[in-house]
């Protein structure tokens, strides 16, 4: 039989992905399963943007640019430009969700063998997408007993090598819902320059801040243009997360004019998914007020609830959507299989996403979940007395 690549045989699996299999057995056996494992908001999209794909009234569905519609870019640096992040239609890119402007940024910053220091733990696709490239992933180990902040800039300079070329970090964070400050990201900035690097933020979840604390973008520090590049998306901003649509923002043109030949690849992002995000744009903000205090709200609900599981260490998030909980256990994994499998309290039980597989390094994360906190309020408090239920059988 023909070989698969080597590079497809050592591609990471999916951490939240890996379990469907025992989850979809649990479902047949009658067992009804609360998902903490994956961030797929329950907040309607906003009705302008389904509206102005159903009321449209195109003949031919065109290709659109290979950087997006022009208008469409347009109205992104006007939103933009409301976040206090000033840049022009030509600093944008549309992509395939930000997963593709992801793969963009790496493929244009990096060649094989270069390395790219990231935090972590880190959204897991991170790994994938510098499998794919075949960039070096150089993690710099942040904690949960510091709430996962950024390591000691000194701890950065140690990892810098001829061969680094690039800082990645998501901002608030997937999956410890941590938010850099303005002073942490000043950091980054200083170092970067001093060492002639790339700073990748992943600015996904910027609307999901927390306590009163501002988002601080790296595109808003003086002195970043040509090294800052903005990875984004519509999928959490606006519960749109089956549009696929992202953007790659930088000021840097080179990384603009190149990152443009990967898109040529898939010839254009998609036209429907363009028009809704585009209508998109036009939401009140009364929608994120009202998004973020449901989202706030639950936060505060999920870290009570856990607080009261002997054992477990919670960190709080300051933003986006998640939360990184270390267990009394050994082993995360066997014990999110042991859930689905062996585990039901009146017929219920919890799927939960195993930390190990956001760290790059072996052995890191490996009696920690991350949870979503994505559901009702009531529903977070019944999956949460149900993991609490569960660990006192496990540990017997």
């Amino acid at each position: 039989m023909p070989s698969i690549s080597r590079r497809g045989a050592t591609m990471p699996e999916s951490p939240i992905r890996k379990l469907v299999p025992f989850a979809e057995a649990a479902i047949k056996r009658g067992i009804k399963i609360i998902h903490l494992n994956i961030g797929q908001p329950d907040i309607k999209t906003p009705k302008i943007a389904l509206d102005a794909v159903k009321n449209n009234t195109l003949e031919v569905l065109a290709y659109s640019r290979t950087e997006g519609a022009e208008t469409y870019r347009e109205k992104i640096a006007g939103y933009y430009a409301k976040n206090d992040i000033h840049v022009k239609a030509d600093d944008i890119i549309v992509t395939t969700g930000g997963s593709e402007a992801l793969f963009f940024s790496l493929g244009t910053i990096a060649d094989t063998g270069d390395e790219i220091i990231i935090p972590e733990p880190f959204y897991a696709n991170y790994n994938g997408f510098a499998n794919e490239t075949g960039i070096k992933v150089v993690p710099i180990v942040s904690h949960i007993e510091d709430n996962f902040a950024l390591p000691a800039i000194e701890e950065f300079e140690k990892l810098i090598t001829p061969r680094t070329k690039a800082i990645l970090i998501c901002n608030p964070g997937n999956p410890t819902g941590y938010l850099y400050s303005k002073e942490e990201i000043k950091k980054l900035a200083s170092i970067v320059k001093k060492h002639n690097l790339f700073l990748v933020a992943d600015e996904v979840y910027r609307e999901f801040t927390y306590d009163n604390r501002d988002h601080y973008s790296i595109l808003q520090e003086s002195g970043l243009a040509e090294h800052a590049i903005i990875v984004d998306s519509v999928s959490k901003r606006y519960s749109m997360c089956g549009a696929r649509i992202g953007y790659l923002v930088s000021k840097n043109k080179e990384v603009i004019q190149t990152a443009l030949k990967f898109g040529q690849a898939r010839l254009s992002p998609p036209t429907y998914a363009q028009i809704a995000c585009e209508a998109a744009l036009d939401t009140p903000q009364s929608y994120f007020d009202d998004v973020k205090k449901e989202y706030e709200e639950r936060r505060n609900i999920l870290i009570s609830e856990l607080s009261e599981i002997e054992g477990a260490v919670v960190a709080r998030p300051q933003g986006a959507f998640y939360c990184i909980v270390e267990l009394p256990i050994e082993n995360a994994d066997t014990f999110a299989k042991w859930l689905l499998e062996d585990f039901n309290l009146d017929g219920e039980t919890v799927m939960v996403a195993p930390a190990a597989g956001f760290y790059a390094t072996e052995g890191l994360g490996t009696n920690q979940i991350r949870i979503a906190y994505v559901l009702k309020k009531e529903e977070l408090k019944r999956a949460v007395h149900i993991l609490k239920e569960a660990l006192k059988v496990y540990a017997n």
